[in-house]
């Protein structure tokens, strides 16, 4: 890929300007941090961050067999899904990988918008238009070029949306989603995120985007409300146990290995593309699976680190840090065998093995 071949968001402009570090990413020019990635992860955590993520993938998929290929298509059946609300799912390969988790969210009887993963963006178009072959009037419009997403996270994120909207925040429940107007622009609103916290996630024409952006760092400025970058929305998922695409989520895992069982509705009728392989998969469980681990002092297991059970490799470290609330390493691992809360492993941290210790994830949650 070339320079002149980088995507730029419609907000690329204001995060030159406010002097953010830029880093490629998935095909798209982003902001990786604005100061400090600590500061910006402390602020989501106590008061509100501010996220571009127009580089994710917003596909429109519509008309009057849209539900029926969308329950092709996913793991999940979003035909049953009332208008407004919001589902997680996965994608699978045939073979049953992993092509990539996104949010669908209903947004008419006949309208869904797929938010998927910017690095998948065309696979999933692809995949999408390929599944709905066959059925009556189905259009799988990629929007992502055309749209802008901007997230506001944190305790303070509902105090800072408040002043811009008229709209009753109170009663957007989690993985709900309706149009509404926030800054003078029409938008849809979801109550939704990636960070573990309250907050919410704003999908809009492109061309409202910096408006919109300038509003919203005016009106958090009096509640501690922060830009923040892609270094410190990494941290933040890791904190809240969330999986990353081509960390813990790959085409060589399924999704019973990686703690997306809960996702899979095996109904009858629902045939959707992989069923076959996550029932055999089922009848003949590999044993990995998807732990949380915690260790002591400063030394944090990175992508890639080997974990060891006495002197047998057991898996690798698929995302680690020093978690910036908690103040001691955390780490997502994937195992060849289930291990128990509390089992004490070893993960190997440049050359030195580490102690960590089996837990339940999420690593943190938030208060109430």
């Amino acid at each position: 890929m070339t320079e002149q071949d980088v995507l730029h968001t419609p907000l690329h402009a204001a995060h030159v300007r406010a002097g953010a570090s830029m880093t490629p990413f998935a095909g798209w020019d982003m902001p990786l941090r604005y100061t400090a990635e600590l500061e910006e992860h402390r602020a989501v955590r106590s008061a509100a961050g501010l996220f571009d993520l127009s580089h994710m993938a917003q596909v429109v998929v519509s008309g009057p067999g849209a539900p029926e290929a969308l329950d092709r298509a996913l793991v999940t059946r979003p035909s049953t899904a009332e208008v407004g609300r919001a589902r997680y799912s996965v994608l699978l390969a045939p073979d049953g990988g992993i092509v990539d988790d996104l949010v669908v969210y209903r947004t008419a009887g006949h309208e869904y918008l797929v938010v998927a993963n910017a690095a998948n963006r065309l696979v999933v178009v692809d995949e999408l238009t390929r599944r709905a072959e066959g059925l009556d009037g189905v259009s799988v419009d990629d929007r992502t070029t055309a749209r802008a997403l901007v997230a506001v996270q944190g305790p303070a994120a509902p105090e800072v949306l408040a002043a811009l909207t008229n709209d009753d925040l109170t009663t957007l429940r989690y993985f709900r989603a309706r149009p509404a107007t926030v800054a003078g622009v029409e938008l849809l609103l979801a109550r939704t995120g990636y960070t573990g916290e309250t907050g919410y996630e704003l999908m809009l024409g492109a061309a409202h985007a910096p408006r919109l952006w300038e509003a919203l760092l005016e009106a958090g400025a009096a509640h501690g409300l922060v830009q923040a970058g892609l270094a410190a929305r990494d941290s933040l998922r890791l904190e809240a146990g969330m999986p990353l695409y081509g960390n813990e989520l790959t085409r060589r895992t399924g999704p019973d290995e990686v703690g997306l069982a809960r996702l899979v509705d095996l109904a009858d009728g629902h045939a959707f593309v992989g069923r076959a392989a996550v029932e055999a998969a089922r009848q003949r469980p590999t044993g990995r699976a998807l732990v949380a681990l915690t260790g002591e002092g400063r030394r944090a297991a990175r992508a890639g680190s080997s974990v060891l059970l006495g002197e047998d490799r057991i898996g690798e470290v698929t995302s680690g840090a020093l978690s910036p609330t908690l103040g001691h390493p955390i780490a997502l691992a994937l195992v060849d065998r289930a291990l128990e809360p509390g089992t004490t492993v070893e993960a190997d941290v440049r050359g030195r093995r580490q102690p960590m210790t089996v837990v339940e994830s999420p690593f943190y949650r938030r208060a109430g």
